[in-house]
C-alpha cells in the first residue's frame, strides 16, 4: 500500500511558477514510477508527466512541454512538478499517482494504468 500526499499548490499569476510535491509513504518508493494529472471542472483528467523509477526516462504531456519539469528524490520518497510560464488554461486539481513497475524502465501515460493517487492540489492561474 502506498499513500500519496500532494503539496504546494495555490494561486499564481500567469507567467509565474510553482512547485508541487508528493510525498509517498513506505518502503517501496523507487519500485514506483510517478505521475502528474490534471483535472480542469468539466474536463476529463489529463497526463502531464511521468518519471520512472530510475529517473532516467521521462514524458511530458504537449501542452506542458517546455513548461513543466518532473524530478524525483528517492532517498526523500518525494516527486516534484516543477512549473513555470504558468497560463490561465494551467487551472486545475493535480494529482499525483504510483505506477507499480512490473518490468523495465516503463513511463506510462494513461490514468488506468496507475495503482495509487494522492487526493490532488488546487493550482489556479489567473489572468
Amino acid at each position: 500500500q502506498v499513500q500519496l500526499v500532494e503539496s504546494g499548490g495555490g494561486l499564481v499569476q500567469a507567467g509565474g511558477s510553482l512547485r508541487l510535491s508528493c510525498a509517498a509513504s513506505g518502503r517501496t518508493f523507487s519500485t514506483y514510477a510517478m505521475g502528474w494529472f490534471r483535472q480542469a471542472p468539466g474536463k476529463e483528467r489529463e497526463f502531464v508527466a511521468v518519471i520512472s523509477w530510475s529517473g532516467g526516462r521521462i514524458d511530458y504531456g504537449d501542452s506542458v512541454k517546455g513548461r513543466f519539469t518532473i524530478s524525483r528524490d528517492n532517498a526523500k520518497n518525494t516527486a516534484y512538478l516543477q512549473m513555470n510560464s504558468l497560463k490561465p488554461e494551467d487551472t486545475a486539481v493535480y494529482y499525483c499517482a504510483a505506477y507499480r513497475v512490473r518490468f523495465g524502465d516503463t513511463v506510462p501515460s494513461r490514468t488506468s494504468e496507475y495503482d495509487y493517487w494522492g487526493q490532488g492540489t488546487q493550482v489556479t492561474v489567473t489572468s
